[in-house]
């Protein structure tokens, strides 16, 4: 069993709260300590976080496919209420859980890749010196990793968006739904939305950053130096960072979610300026944040479903928390 006891617990703390997973993809990878690295503890926390996603995204996906529908087909007489109840008429019980499957297993891939990314990236940024990364090095290299690993699996978010958006009988299953989608356009069809995604990625990880920083600082500031922050607050200041960094961004993301659905606009091209423009027309800024509510919804059960899951795989894998 590998030991851990020279390892501060406020680290462990901090890598507990960065993995909680409230089911997006575009946060800033977490700094493993030395020990980590050399002990092996960093693919422990790897595979734990990945699987508490897993699980997290699979009870929260109703609410997922809901906000993604009314992304795309959301209007002023469309509501929560009314999107679920089509949903249960068109295709049963089980139609709300339609796009999970590749939303769970993008989880492992994007989560190595953004890893590998932000480790090479930091490595550059710090060259021989043995320092920690100061906030805007690590919103730089956070950036720049999940750009990485954002490109490497985009076409499944596309398939995912498709997967969840279809009516029964649209695709006979995940090849047939990839084939399809790839007779449109070719290789095209399958990053479609890529540049408003990769431009979210900015505001998402920069605000993300700098409001977990703000909350935990100003803590830090109004409490003894020795004292360790509860976990309750930890992951509070998490979730509010990674919530506020959501609403940011949420226009982009709104817009790549009708680009890879190739729902044209009413009026104008179909392109990101485009889209942009003819909701804003149509609707103005409220249009742009469709689908905004059944988002905050899902952050509840999301955080404490990965919160239980988490400390469980955590305890399997011989991770200790002190």
């Amino acid at each position: 069993m590998d030991t851990l006891d020279n390892i501060d617990s406020d680290l462990w703390l901090e890598i507990y709260v960065k993995y909680m997973d409230i089911g997006e993809d575009l946060g800033v990878p977490d700094d493993f300590t030395n020990s980590e690295m050399v002990s092996g503890m960093w693919w422990r926390h790897l595979l734990a976080g990945g699987v508490a996603g897993a699980v997290s995204r699979t009870c929260t996906a109703p609410l997922d496919r809901i906000k993604v529908y009314l992304q795309v087909h959301g209007s002023r007489s469309c509501n929560i209420m009314s999107c679920g109840k089509y949903m249960l008429r068109e295709g049963g019980i089980k139609s709300y859980w339609r796009g999970n499957g590749i939303n769970v297993l993008k989880i492992g891939p994007e989560t190595a890749l953004k890893f590998m990314a932000y480790e090479q990236v930091k490595r550059y940024i710090k060259g021989q010196d043995t320092r920690e990364l100061n906030i805007y090095e690590r919103f730089v290299a956070g950036s720049i990793a999940g750009g990485v690993s954002q490109s490497a699996i985009y076409p499944l978010e596309v398939l995912k968006t498709r997967l969840a958006l279809r009516k029964t009988g649209e695709f006979k299953g995940v090849f047939d739904a990839a084939q399809k989608i790839y007779n449109q356009a070719g290789l095209k069809s399958f990053y479609r939305g890529y540049i408003p995604n990769l431009i979210g990625i900015l505001p998402y990880a920069g605000i993300d950053l700098a409001v977990y920083e703000t909350l935990k600082n100003n803590y830090i500031r109004t409490h003894a130096k020795d004292e360790t922050p509860a976990i309750w607050l930890l992951i509070l200041c998490g979730t509010v960072s990674s919530t506020a960094g959501q609403v940011c961004s949420y226009p982009l993301a709104l817009v790549r979610t009708r680009l890879q659905a190739q729902v044209a606009p009413v009026n104008g091209p179909m392109s990101m300026v485009g889209i942009f423009s003819d909701i804003f027309k149509r609707e103005g800024v409220r249009g742009l944040y469709r689908g905004l509510t059944p988002n905050f919804l899902k952050v509840a059960p999301a955080v404490s479903t990965s919160y239980v899951v988490y400390e469980y795989v955590r305890s399997a894998l011989g991770v200790n928390m002190t």
